[in-house]
């Protein structure tokens, strides 16, 4: 089972996956992909982890996502990763500029191969106007590109607004 859930800034995608991954009765792995650059994203970071019981196991993992994602993998566990955004961002960022095509393919190659349930967390970027700097551009496109790669892999998909839910695929359950 995989799914994904969008949703823009605070929009609670987050939360509702935590609430998911919880309410599953699974093992969960919480695969975080943030790095903590500066004193605003600690406390992101530090905000986050208060919210997640404490018997929940970590990976972070802030660039070769998919080889985590197969070192972890175990049957009846489930898999949270939050966020791709931010792992996105990580690869943009990279020195290896082959590093975010080759990543995000291994991704989507490896996902349907895992026995875990994943859930994927990500930002919704392309709402908005077009972004003036390139590389904001080549975050919104590559971001666009690979969330509807990775709806069309998915059996769920969920879009979060408001703290509300709104379902894009899959059954409601």
């Amino acid at each position: 089972m995989l799914q994904l859930i969008l949703g823009g800034a605070r929009s609670g995608k987050s939360r509702l996956a935590e609430q998911i991954a919880q309410d599953s009765g699974l093992k969960v792995h919480y695969v975080a992909t943030a790095q903590a650059l500066d004193a605003e994203m600690q406390q992101r970071i530090q905000h986050h982890q208060s919210q997640r019981p404490s018997h929940w196991q970590l990976s972070e993992e802030t660039l070769y996502l998919a080889d985590c994602l197969q070192r972890i993998d175990a049957p009846e566990q489930l898999i949270l990763v939050d966020c791709l955004t931010l792992w996105m961002t990580n690869l943009l960022l990279a020195d290896d500029q082959n590093l975010l095509a080759h990543q995000m393919q291994k991704l989507l190659d490896v996902l349907p191969t895992l026995s875990s349930t994943i859930i994927l967390v990500s930002n919704e970027t392309g709402l908005g106007v077009v972004p003036m700097g390139e590389l904001s551009r080549k975050f919104v496109d590559e971001s666009g590109r690979l969330h509807q790669q990775l709806a069309q892999l998915a059996d769920k998909v969920q879009f979060c607004v408001a703290g509300l839910s709104m379902q894009l695929k899959g059954d409601k359950s």
